[in-house]
């Protein structure tokens, strides 16, 4: 999973004072202004102030500021330095598809036959053929399947085809945990598939966990949507109450066998947890099946994955996801991993005509980059999301394609997708929805975050106390404390209190104060993207 980063500046020297280095005890305060005694503003000794924060012994940093109207670098630190870039590398990814793509690109889901019709009957197979939509639901599944009964079909004789072609039959990306196997923010890519909820996270199942009645009974497990393609291995009891609540949810390896285990107190709480499929193409399919069933279409035949629709097969039901645009919400806000991987996918397809690769997808979005400016040889990008601990990008390259994308017709869209500090809106805040409240970057910052462990990001748009508006890059590696999501927030606060003249120091929230809170505006401690961890607290 994500993780956090460290490091120390060079500038801090005759000018620093203890009182500078002071960390406020409760929340982010505002400070003396750096460099007041200069004709500076103060802006470069400020940061390096933040930076020198002990929670960034022994890591290093890639940190830009820039005028983004003029270009004029503020603030500079190893700016060239390749990091772990964790979730901003999805800024890479979602301006690429919104230029390779479109606005309004939208993902198809179709059913469609070559087989002969004889009264209510469909003498052949049937098949469902998916495009790579992130976001189909079971009910998407159950209206297709409501359409081919309202066409009076009543039996089919032959398969169930599902045929997920579009894409190559890679499952999960390059370098991906192994232990990361059921998390849902780390679930199999496929071009046909399912997700549980509006929050879209395809290629999972909800498995909620309530204790039973009276203490040794066994806990009542609920899935969603409800499938047979899962199967839960109930190992988990009910104690008294006021007993231990440790229950674990957890797919076995290579199976669709979840594990529930621990113990679970009489009217405790329920237990929530989202858990990936293995083969989320033949989740896809049982999932049209049943709904087939349901509304009295019966096939005869099994099931059967990974073959072509053939050329000359008619239509019988159509799907379409939202335009892209949209789409754009839930995968930038809610930091989808599974959204970037389906994007990268479909570019690689659109621009080779092959089923779409990962290899593919990173050439396109190198193509596009390069007309925004970015050199695509100075950074290494081997995903589309940044789950992956190879992916290397350096602090410029990102204040490149922040000021690239102003000019773009679509920027409007892509800036409205990006998380906005304090809204406290999912779908508008993010996963910065509790970070910098109470300060003048609140509903102000429009950023995209980034965690691993040991590695932490934020970069996008801030405007100062003149109006100004800034593009910031901050990339965080190979720190040992458990977050320094204070320190990147004390530098997005201070550009948000300062002048073009004067700059406001910002002190990060203290480690004591963090710990009190449970974390960095809720982050989880920074070790992943607040919004992985379900139910999201950020």
């Amino acid at each position: 999973m994500s993780r956090p980063v460290r490091r120390v500046t060079t500038r801090m020297r005759h000018w620093i004072l203890p009182a500078v280095l002071a960390v406020a005890a409760a929340g982010l305060s505002a400070g003396s202004p750096a460099g007041a005694d200069s004709d500076r503003s103060g802006l470069p000794e400020a940061i390096d102030t933040i930076l020198g924060d002990p929670r960034m012994e022994g890591g290093v940093a890639s940190v830009v500021v820039a005028d983004s109207a003029s270009g004029d670098v503020l603030y500079q630190h190893r700016t060239s330095g390749r990091l772990m870039p964790a979730s901003n590398t999805k800024l890479l990814t979602s301006a690429a598809a919104m230029e390779l793509l479109g606005p309004d690109h939208r993902f198809t889901t179709d059913v469609r036959t070559t087989a002969q019709r004889r009264g209510s009957e469909l003498r052949g197979d049937l098949y469902l053929r998916g495009t790579g939509d992130p976001t189909t639901l079971a009910k998407d599944y159950d209206q297709l399947a409501a359409k081919i009964a309202d066409s009076g079909i009543k039996r089919v004789s032959g398969r169930l085809v599902a045929d997920d072609t579009r894409f190559d039959d890679k499952r999960i990306g390059d370098t991906w945990g192994g232990d990361d196997e059921s998390s849902y923010y780390a679930a199999q890519i496929s071009a046909l598939s399912v997700a549980p909820d509006t929050d879209y996270d395809t290629g999972t199942v909800i498995v909620e966990v309530e204790p039973g009645a009276r203490a040794g009974a066994k806990p009542r497990v609920r899935v969603t949507p409800e499938t047979d393609y899962v199967d839960i291995d109930l190992r988990a009891t009910t104690v008294a109450q006021g007993g231990a609540d440790t229950v674990a949810v957890e797919r076995q390896h290579g199976k669709n066998v979840i594990t529930v285990s621990g113990t679970v107190p009489v009217g405790g709480a329920t237990t929530k947890e989202w858990v990936t499929v293995w083969e989320p193409t033949g989740y896809a399919a049982a999932v049209f099946r049943d709904a087939l069933a349901a509304h009295g279409v019966k096939v005869s035949g099994p099931t059967r994955t990974g073959i072509a629709t053939p050329k000359t097969a008619r239509g019988l039901a159509t799907h379409d996801s939202m335009p892209l645009k949209d789409l754009m919400i839930p995968f930038m806000k809610l930091s989808n991993n599974m959204h970037a991987e389906s994007l990268t996918k479909a570019m690689g397809h659109k621009a080779t005509g092959r089923a779409g690769s990962w290899g593919d997808g990173i050439t396109a979005i190198g193509g596009y980059l390069k007309t925004a400016g970015v050199d695509p040889g100075k950074i290494r990008q081997v995903d589309g999301s940044g789950l992956s601990r190879k992916d290397n990008v350096a602090a410029e390259q990102y204040i490149k394609l922040l000021r690239s994308a102003k000019s773009e017709p679509w920027f409007a869209d892509w800036y409205t997708s990006l998380p906005v500090a304090c809204d406290p809106d999912k779908f508008v805040g993010g996963t910065l929805r509790t970070r910098m409240c109470g300060t003048p970057a609140a509903r102000n910052v429009h950023a995209k975050t980034g965690s691993l462990t040991g590695a932490s990001a934020l970069s996008g748009y801030v405007k100062d106390k003149d109006g100004r508006e800034l593009v910031f890059s901050i990339i965080l590696n190979n720190y040992l404390a458990s977050s320094v999501k204070a320190l990147e927030d004390a530098i997005v606060v201070t550009l948000a209190s300062s002048t073009a003249d004067k700059a406001v120091l910002v002190t990060p929230r203290s480690t004591r104060a963090v710990e009190r809170d449970g974390g960095d505006g809720g982050d989880g401690g920074g070790e992943v993207e607040c919004s992985w961890r379900k139910p999201a607290r950020c």
